[in-house]
């Protein structure tokens, strides 16, 4: 398969490696980056990055590559997919696909006109091990109607300062940490319900990474806690000083149509980091970590354990728990015979519309009805919204 990449950062110079070891007939035929932080991993692993372009457009205009894979930073998301579907290609987006509301319309709008097939998201979660097992176990009538769900995201101290100190700290590029972060696993809990949420709270704000909690002479080795992890565009030294105006934690409340409820709690300063979740249904109980590596399942009526997995990366290197890999696998099923993908562009539409309800609910203090949300969504999805909304924003 060949692809044209449009910003080559660390992600998709990472999936380019795990892309070439997949398919023997893969290629970089070009790219677009001024500055391609991804390119010494490329280099690494011995993968030529084909020609280097000026825009997007020129790019598109070479052609020569299957599929248009997009890595920019979030705010540049929907003009590059634009670009894309406009010019009749098959694209892959990493997450988030776009950072507003406004976006959200144009690009359901978008989908309305070119198909929301030709559109695949980097949501790898839905591809991971344990996620199946959670679906399946579902399927198999073993939480019988899913009830609550408590669930987090939490990082470690290295990982949060990564967010301080690089672009993703900006809300306006970024669209948020919940959105830019956690739509991955706000996305699961989604599909697992089965229905859209209704109503949204939520509280959170910035506690660990500020001035007073910053190392004095303890010891530390900053380089080593708060730099592992380099910074790409927008780079910043700026840990607990950050000029950004994301949050280091954050809780919502969250009850869907059909009147399920979730809690979901994230926190980037949290040294011995998990990524969990408990379903509770009427039949049983689900319980799983991806950090961790377990899944296990109870029945309610006889407290048995009917389930209990264990999962491992298949590499040290590997990313997302092993999910990188199955994603990658079924993007090229996809592109061979258009075999159907576990996630689409209107679930990352949905677990975005969410993420920015969160931080919408979060800002203003209030409960977010989304009733008005999903209507105007759907129309655009029908094509009955305004077609200027996809040409303006």
């Amino acid at each position: 398969m060949k692809v044209g990449i449009v910003g080559l950062g660390f992600r998709l110079g990472y999936l380019a490696t795990v892309l070439n070891e997949a398919d023997k007939d893969f290629e970089i035929v070009g790219y677009v980056d001024p500055a391609p932080a991804g390119m010494p991993g490329l280099e690494e692993a011995g993968i030529l990055a084909g020609t280097s372009y000026a825009t997007p457009q020129d790019l598109i205009a070479a052609g020569g590559f299957d599929l248009l894979m997009i890595g920019s930073p979030n705010h540049m998301h929907l003009d590059h997919i634009r670009l894309g579907l406009e010019a009749g290609l098959t694209v892959f987006t990493e997450k988030p696909i776009v950072v507003t509301m406004e976006e959200t319309y144009a690009l359901a709008s978008l989908l309305h006109t070119y198909g929301h097939d030709r559109l695949l998201v980097g949501l790898v979660l839905r591809y991971s091990p344990l996620y199946r097992d959670l679906r399946k176990a579902q399927a198999e009538g073993k939480l019988g109607d899913v009830v609550s769900i408590e669930a987090s995201e939490h990082i470690q101290p290295y990982h949060g300062a990564f967010f301080m100190r690089d672009w993703r700290r900006y809300g306006q590029y970024a669209g948020g940490f919940m959105l830019e972060k956690c739509c991955h696993d706000l996305d699961l809990y989604n599909g697992l319900v089965g229905t859209r949420p209704r109503y949204v709270a939520s509280f959170g704000g910035r506690k660990s990474f500020t001035p007073a909690n910053a190392p004095q002479n303890e010891g530390i080795n900053d380089l080593e806690v708060y730099h592992r992890k380099p910074s790409g565009w927008m780079g910043s030294d700026k840990v607990f000083d950050s000029d950004g105006d994301i949050v280091d934690y954050q809780t919502a409340i969250v009850e869907y149509e059909n009147g399920v409820s979730m809690t979901f709690h994230t926190n980037l300063n949290v040294p011995d980091e998990f990524r969990r979740f408990c379903v509770i249904g009427s039949k049983g109980m689900a319980e799983g970590d991806f950090v961790r590596g377990f899944f296990n399942v109870h029945s309610a009526r006889t407290n048995e354990k009917t389930v209990a997995n264990t999962y491992q990366a298949p590499s040290a290197s590997s990313h997302h728990y092993g999910a990188d890999e199955q994603m990658i696998d079924d993007v090229i099923a996809f592109m061979r015979d258009s075999t159907a993908q576990p996630v689409s562009a209107i679930n990352a539409l949905e677990a975005g519309i969410l993420a920015l309800a969160m931080d919408e609910a979060r800002f203003g203090r209030k409960v977010i009805d989304l009733a008005p949300v999903w209507e105007k969504f759907d129309a655009c999805l029908n094509g009955t919204e305004s077609a200027t909304l996809a040409r303006s924003a």
